[in-house]
């Protein structure tokens, strides 16, 4: 099964957003994926002290959604698109799931905010699998994928082959400048997907944006740890890459022994 992985620019607006995607996506489904992950809060765009979003409302997210479904059936092309959302009274960092006939099958929400997102999003409560074509997938968004593997394992050990990770890590006035994929001077991140496919036997597929000084590459991590692919920092695309489940067999993720964690 081909996958892509987006690595689009920060965007500010919804319409900023809604207009990468449709080049992307629609470049994905010309190469044959059968589905295209974004990054982090791709709509209406990550918020950070540099990165001045504009304010959405409940409608405006949801009139952005009803786009994006469109494009999902216009391009038959299953898209993960992570969104702020408001649920009931809640402010929530999620990433909806997308049909290719454009339906919504789902979201998975953050769960695990990062202590500088406390005034800035709601943490969610619940966690589920997804299926396209036969292939059960999970979502960990950004630094609970990062720094609580618990978000991967389960997943893993309810048959998922792959674990999407949409995330932003980076900044476009200063930090690293990466040139090695994984190398040892290079901030944690990489080393981070890489122990979280091999420790559950899965593949693992982390979704940045591309920015001039940018933390982590959107890479593609097979069962075994390897990276199979990844995109040039700094380069706004896609990476489609051709997948084989069965490689995902979840062994290590099965041989847990959660009852000696009691």
């Amino acid at each position: 099964m081909k996958i892509a992985l987006a690595s689009p620019a920060l965007t500010k607006t919804i319409t900023e957003g809604l207009t990468q995607l449709e080049i992307l996506v629609k470049e994905a489904a010309e190469q044959e994926a059968v589905i295209v992950c974004f990054p982090e809060s791709f709509i209406p765009g990550y918020p950070t002290t540099e990165n001045k979003v504009e304010k959405a409302t409940a409608d405006d997210l949801q009139n952005a959604l009803q786009k994006a479904c469109a494009v999902a059936a216009k391009n038959s092309i299953t898209i993960i698109l992570p969104m702020d959302w408001y649920e009931a009274d809640k402010f929530l960092n999620v990433a909806f799931v997308i049909s290719a006939k454009g339906g919504v099958l789902g979201y998975q929400s953050k769960n695990q905010l990062d202590p500088t997102e406390d005034g800035i999003w709601d943490a969610g409560t619940k966690r589920q699998l997804f299926e396209v074509n036969g292939i059960k997938f999970g979502i960990t968004i950004c630094h609970e994928g990062f720094r609580y593997p618990e978000s991967v394992r389960w997943a893993a050990r309810h048959g998922a082959a792959i674990v999407f990770h949409p995330h932003f890590t980076g900044s476009n006035i200063s930090g690293p400048q990466l040139t090695e994929w994984g190398n040892m001077n290079n901030p944690y991140y990489e080393k981070a997907m890489m122990i979280r496919a091999m420790e559950n036997t899965i593949y693992f597929a982390s979704v940045n944006y591309a920015t001039t000084f940018q933390e982590s590459a959107t890479s593609l991590i097979a069962p075994d740890g390897k990276c199979i692919a990844h995109q040039e920092y700094g380069k706004s695309g896609i990476i489609v890459v051709d997948i084989d489940p069965s490689f995902a067999t979840g062994l290590l993720a099965k041989r847990f022994k959660p009852d000696l964690y009691a």
